[in-house]
């Protein structure tokens, strides 16, 4: 009888024992496999990001595209001075290019699908998105000459444009630049990749 509850009391022990181990280590390997992040997975996970980064973009550019297409059917048109007819076709134009280079990474990938070079892909589509924004910029700052010039006169159209101007590149490249604590992933090689391709 007593063997047999000494028995129990042993097995039990080790069972607690077990089950805190595995607890802890199951800790310990969720907190080292988040950390640790194999090469591959980085990757993708980047892609991913840059995915979903890019569908935003390529949303805002193709309404805006949309919207100035359609402006020379529109009644009134004619009327336009020459310098609304400049600020339009360089609006319209930044406008195609941007959405082109948001574009760019989704044609990348379907020419290079299945060939193992996603990370080439993450520093082209990086280098894309970011031309694409900023033309998108230039196009939502003439966009806001172009209204504004109508309504209110080429005065006020270019301060509106220019304080568009201003607060664009303050939100997209000021803030990301000097705001918050960042680390860097340790193969963020800005074009590290590309440059190597070059040469």
């Amino acid at each position: 009888m007593r063997r047999a509850v000494d028995g129990n009391r042993s097995r039990g022990a080790r069972e607690v024992v077990g089950v805190s181990s595995d607890a802890l280590g199951g800790t310990a390997g969720g907190t080292t496999g988040s950390e640790q992040e194999t090469p591959k997975e980085r990757t993708t996970r980047k892609w991913n990001e840059m995915l979903q980064e890019l569908r935003v973009a390529q949303t805002g550019i193709q309404i805006i595209t949309g919207f100035l297409l359609t402006i020379p059917f529109s009644d009134g048109f004619e009327e336009l001075t020459t310098a609304d007819e400049v600020a339009y076709l360089v609006t319209v134009c930044s406008s195609i290019l941007s959405a082109g280079l948001i574009i760019a990474p989704v044609a990348f990938h379907r020419v290079l699908f299945g060939k193992s070079e996603k990370e080439w892909l993450i520093h082209a589509a990086d280098a894309t998105a970011r031309a694409g924004l900023a033309l998108m910029a230039v196009t939502m700052t003439g966009a806001v000459f172009l209204v504004f010039g109508r309504v209110v006169g080429h005065v006020a159209a270019t301060i509106a444009a220019a304080v568009a101007a201003v607060v664009l590149v303050t939100l997209w490249l000021v803030v990301p630049l000097f705001g918050g604590e960042r680390e860097e992933d340790e193969d963020d090689g800005g074009g590290d990749d590309l440059q190597r391709r070059a040469s």
